[in-house]
Formats: structure tokens, sequence, C-alpha cells
């Protein structure tokens, strides 16, 4: 089929060896983000009072600061620091504080600001469509397209997070009995390849066997590291101190 803006990278992703390419996805769109974020972009008006208002998740912000871009970032968090120090000052002038530690009365103004601040990040925000498009894309390609299907069915499975994720908007995507195909060999891939990283994860262990000493590594030398994306998100070559 003729690809169009969302599935050339979607397919993209899905032709990569990878252990998920979910993960691949959502690691693309970040890195786009955070290179958007930290280019001209930050001196644009509209792109500061957004970052004033929303600032940074503690995830994105470390990689922000891994950008080497120090001066856009400090400039980024002196407007939004700015912006904190004035609404708080309005907020405590205007509210008290909630009752006491076992009393069940609403946050006070501040504290509701904070947690708001806490969960809000412009890098989110910036990825959080786009990210949904390319889910959506992956239903559209699997029932518009065989090539798609064959190649969704021969991946390296997917994580636990955007293996659930997908199983959990299926139903809201396809029906019928495409549906259940999909849900069918999603799972197959999901359990087939999660088997496979524990199998390669026992070897590793058994490799500190002395009776295994001699015994070659086979798949299990980033086994570690390949768990950890499968139980945790996190693409292997990302595990601190792990390169391919």
């Amino acid at each position: 089929m003729k690809e169009q803006l969302y599935t050339i990278p979607v397919n993209d992703e899905f032709d990569k060896d990878c252990e998920c390419p979910v993960c691949e996805m959502y690691r693309s769109l970040q890195n786009a983000a955070v290179d958007f974020t930290m280019g001209p972009s930050y001196m644009e008006d509209d792109i500061r009072m957004e970052t004033n208002r929303t600032g940074f998740c503690d995830k994105h912000v470390k990689l922000l600061y891994q950008n080497q871009n120090r001066l856009g970032l400090a400039l980024i968090l002196l407007t939004h620091t700015e912006q904190v120090i004035r609404d708080v000052k309005k907020l405590a002038k205007s509210g008290k504080p909630a009752g006491g530690l076992f009393r069940k009365k609403e946050s006070s103004g501040v504290k509701a600001y904070m947690d708001d601040l806490d969960d809000s990040c412009y890098i989110c925000n910036r990825m959080a469509n786009v990210f949904e498009r390319y889910l959506v894309t992956v239903f559209y390609l699997y029932e518009n397209d065989e090539d798609f299907r064959k190649k969704f069915a021969a991946c390296k499975g997917f994580c636990n997070r955007h293996y659930a994720l997908l199983y959990e908007m299926a139903p809201s995507h396809l029906s019928g009995k495409v549906c259940e195909d999909f849900i069918s060999v999603l799972n197959k891939v999901y359990l087939e390849n999660l088997q496979r990283v524990r199998d390669d994860l026992e070897w590793f262990t058994d490799k500190f066997d002395y009776r295994y000493v001699n015994e070659p590594w086979k798949n299990s030398k980033d086994a570690l590291q390949r768990t950890i994306q499968k139980l945790n998100s996190i693409p292997a070559d990302e595990v601190e101190g792990i390169k391919k």
C-alpha cells in the first residue's frame, strides 16, 4: 500500500531488530521533541510561554541537560522559575494551608498548583498526540497492509507497557475477525519473545556457575539489558553503562 505521513515512521520502527518497536517509536519522537525544544524554538515567545507554564518532568529535564545546550536550558529554566515565583506569591497570599494530617480537606492552592506542576511536562505534551497517532496507525496498517501483518507477526514482541497498550486499544480501532486475529498474534509474539528473553536470562545466570564457565554465552550476554526493556520499557542500549 502507498505510504502516508504516519505509516512511514511506523513501518521504519517495525523494520528494526529490536525488542519493542513501540519503544522505538516513542524514543524517536522523544529525541525529536528534545532537539526541537533545545533548538532555535526556545527563543520563540509562544514556545517559551508554554515551557514557563508547564516545565518538564524528571526524565525529560535530564535529557534536555544531556543535550549540551546548557545556555538554552538555563534560559528556559530561568523564565520558568520566575513564573513559578510569581504564581506562588499570588497563591500564598490568597490561600490557606489545608487541615491537619488526618483531616480530609482539599489541598490548598499552593499544594494543588505544585501537584499540577509536578504532573506537567512540555516534552510529554508535545509527544502525546503524535505518539497516539502512531499507535492508531499500527491498527490501520494491520487491517489494510498484508506486508505489515507479516512484519508484525515476525517482530520480537513488545515491552509489558506497550503490549498492554496495544491490547487495550485494539477493540476501539479494529472489529470482528480482524480484531480477534490482532489480539491472537499480539499475544503470541509477546509471550513467545518474553519466554525467549527469559531463557536467555536464565543462561546468563547459569554462566556464573563454575559448571558452565567453559560453555558459550549463546544469546545471553545482553539478556539482562533486554529483560529490563521488556519489563520496564527502557531500550537495551539506554540501560546505564551498556552500549550495543
